[in-house]
């Protein structure tokens, strides 16, 4: 092996950095970039701005699709919009006074990031239509070999941006091969389909089907929800920005960096609720409920949309128009576990695993005609694909080091990946608030890394197995009392060993003092010896 690990003498430095002695070696074939970023989501085209602005020019943006834009591109179903407010989803370096909404709709969002584009000339170094199919860590010339869809390309350091919403979830339901209808996932709406005559089975009732359920109630003849596990449903309260108010924003920009500020420490104050703080979070449910019982008469119907489990513990959604949409003739609700599909009908198993455990007589199965099929089963926040494409130093991808429960030094990091850096990765996640907060600071870990790179004449850095699992031990043993872990249901906050992953390592989901603290220490490394060390 041609290179030689310069190691901390302390066995307590979390990272190991590498230095080649005996030169670069042959080049790589095709094209070599000192950063190669897989991803123009928020998380891509943020890290792609402030590497240029602290003088990287040496990189280059890999999409797979042909725009930027990520989930915000992906998701144009109607009536799209974010769930966190308008004035904390934007860059720091870049707000936006021109949110037309409370909640910025899918669209304006779409917009600002290809203004971003525009504003920090990225264009030139966007490859669109551009996908990684793998990528492999060379350690005789310590860089990764990229394979991508347009040819070979090599990077000194990888920094994988595509977003944890970047790949559709969609059941594995016994015929839904067999089903002659159009059936798509609602990051994939088909615009093309009238669905004015059209009766529509809707699968899955997350953040996504409470905004356009409204929308087929409206548009469809008859639409049929199946629902598996209700929803905590809060009123959304949206409304537009002020004509004043926007220009305020636009000529005085302190004024709109205080109203964020304002909007962040609100979004702060319902965290106790999330983390196990059963008086704050009694107000809460108060208000759920409450909603519910205004905008849903029927007792039968809304004891079907009731949850048995603790507020938050699966996303709280936020709508003023999903319970009325429910209420109307043209709707039904199916709380029934779907035992089939056939060509064109949902096939219900009533009394579902109750009865079944009850040891009764199977029922016959209900039959629910529909003509087309719309997923909104949310997304593989755990199982993405990129874990099997990105191998390490022993030969094993991600997927396999991970084994279905992703670990990560501050949620970046993982240990036998050098300069791997993860946008959005494991326990970075927030259960409240922004998750470009969370975004940036990795973006400023990263930037300090190069920072020490280049320093130190380094070739690569990697966190080390102890520090790593060392570290996550610790939020772990924090998630006990929350929600997440002990709210009494299961969803995308848990991976399949029952771990809570996307959110809450450590400062992340912990309040705006311990996210800032989170913030310092990926804010530099520090150097130990000749090993690169985190603190």
């Amino acid at each position: 092996m041609a290179d030689s690990h310069h190691t901390d003498p302390s066995p307590r430095g979390p990272l190991l950095a590498r230095q080649r002695r005996t030169g670069p070696g042959s080049a790589s074939p095709g094209r070599h970039a000192s950063v190669v970023i897989v991803g123009a989501g928020f998380a891509g085209l943020g890290t792609a701005i402030r590497l240029l602005q602290e003088g990287h020019r040496d990189l280059l943006i890999l999409e797979r699709a042909d725009e930027v834009g990520g989930t915000w591109r992906d998701n144009a179903y109607p009536e799209c919009a974010c769930d966190v407010p308008s004035r904390l989803y934007s860059f720091s370096f870049a707000p936006d006074p021109t949110w037309s909404r409370r909640f910025a709709p899918q669209e304006e969002i779409e917009r600002y990031l290809k203004r971003c584009v525009a504003r920090y000339d990225l264009t030139p170094r966007l490859r669109l239509g551009c996908e990684l199919q793998r990528a492999t860590w060379d350690p005789e010339r310590l860089r990764w070999d990229l394979d991508i869809s347009t040819g070979p390309l090599s990077a000194g350091l990888l920094v994988m941006a595509q977003g944890p919403l970047s790949e559709s979830a969609i059941p594995s339901l016994p015929g839904l091969e067999d089903f002659t209808g159009a059936a798509f996932h609602s990051a994939g709406w088909r615009h093309d389909l009238d669905l004015s005559e059209m009766r529509v089975g809707v699968i899955g009732t997350g953040a996504s089907a409470v905004q356009f359920i409204p929308h087929l109630q409206r548009t469809a003849r008859q639409v049929t929800v199946f629902q598996r596990t209700p929803s905590w449903v809060a009123p959304r309260r949206d409304r537009p920005v002020p004509a004043w108010q926007r220009r305020l924003f636009r000529l005085a920009p302190p004024v709109q960096r205080l109203a964020r500020g304002r909007e962040y420490l609100v979004r702060e104050a319902t965290l106790p609720a999330l983390l196990g703080n059963r008086t704050m979070a009694a107000p809460g449910r108060r208000g759920a409920l409450a909603h519910l019982h205004r905008q849903v008469e029927d007792p039968e119907l809304r004891s079907k949309l009731t949850p048995d489990y603790a507020l938050g513990c699966k996303r709280v959604l936020l709508s003023d128009d999903y319970y009325p949409a429910l209420v109307q003739p043209n709707v039904h609700v199916v709380t029934d576990p779907i035992a089939s599909i056939g060509a064109d009908v949902v096939l219900t198993t009533p009394g579902g695993a109750a009865r079944a455990a009850s040891g009764g007589a199977a029922p016959a199965d209900t039959a629910h005609p529909v003509d087309v099929l719309l997923f909104g089963t949310g997304f593989r926040v755990t199982g993405a694909s990129y874990a099997q494409r990105v191998i390490g130093v022993d030969g094993c991808s991600l997927h396999e080091v991970w084994q279905g429960s992703p670990q990560a030094y501050l949620g970046t990091t993982v240990a036998g990946f050098p300069n791997v850096f993860l946008m959005a990765g494991p326990n970075t996640g927030v259960g409240h608030t922004s998750l470009i907060y969370v975004i940036e600071s990795q973006i400023n870990y990263l930037i300090s890394a190069l920072r020490l790179i280049r320093s130190r004449s380094l070739d690569a850095v990697e966190v080390r197995a102890e520090t790593q699992q060392a570290y996550n031990v610790e939020p772990q043993n924090r998630m006990a009392p929350t929600v997440w872990a002990a709210g009494g249901c299961s969803g995308w906050y848990q991976d399949r060993t029952g771990r809570v992953v996307p959110v809450g390592s450590h400062g992340w989901a912990f309040s705006v003092w311990s996210v800032k603290a989170g913030s310092r220490r990926t804010r530099r490394f520090r150097v130990r010896g000749s090993a690169a060390r985190p603190g």
